[in-house]
């Protein structure tokens, strides 16, 4: 078994690989300005205020481009997280609850998956998400009269994380690990467009859902 030179864990498979062990950043907020530390936090908010959280200065580490990849996916599936777990608890029908229950942990699921490949320690999810702000990332109106709606947020935020990697790929140099780890998680972000729009289109048909 192959194992990281760095923090001697397992090395998965044969995918780019970036080892994000013991790796703590520091952010200051542009709003409050409070200096907080670690590796990613939700949406890139402040935990305090949730504002925009602005990097700190920090040494140089190998292949930062590679870093910021794995970062920016921990962001985003930090969101998904905290987006589908509120979203379960405020849905009015059951099936809604039970779907976007089955989304959040899907999404646990898939920073585990980022956490053992990539090897850096699993964030704690955000416990006090607003569904206002899922809203705003991904460009959608929020109405809380809809149920619909809460699809319609759920693919755009998808469609955007997609979007994001896709041309952060097509940005990185040719042949670094940092561009085909933009690839490899814009491939993963668009399987779950696919999924969440079948689950859509068989939620308005009336039809069980493939999750």
């Amino acid at each position: 078994m192959n194992v990281c030179p760095r923090c001697r864990r397992p090395i998965e498979g044969d995918e780019p690989y970036i080892c994000c062990a013991g790796v703590q950043l520091r952010w200051r907020c542009a709003e409050c300005h409070k200096v907080s530390e670690g590796f990613a936090f939700t949406y890139g908010m402040c935990p305090h205020c949730k504002g925009r959280l602005e990097m700190l200065d920090r040494g140089a580490i190998e292949d930062d481009e590679a870093m910021d990849a794995v970062r920016r996916a921990f962001e985003i599936e930090l969101g998904g997280h905290a987006f589908y777990t509120r979203a379960s608890r405020d849905a009015q029908e059951p099936e809604l609850r039970d779907l976007f229950g089955r989304f959040a942990e899907m999404e646990k699921e898939h920073m585990e998956t980022l956490s053992k490949r990539y090897h850096a320690d699993l964030p704690a999810p955000a416990d006090d998400f607003q569904l206002d702000r899922a809203a705003i990332f991904a460009g959608v109106d929020r109405k809380p009269e809809d149920p619909a709606n809460l699809f319609r947020i759920a693919i755009a935020f998808e469609q955007r994380a997609v979007d994001f990697f896709t041309r952060e790929g097509d940005r990185a140099p040719e042949g670094s690990i940092a561009r085909e780890l933009y690839r490899e998680l814009a491939a993963e972000e668009r399987d779950h467009v696919q999924i969440l729009t079948t689950e859509y289109r068989r939620w308005q048909t009336g039809k069980a859902g493939i999750l």
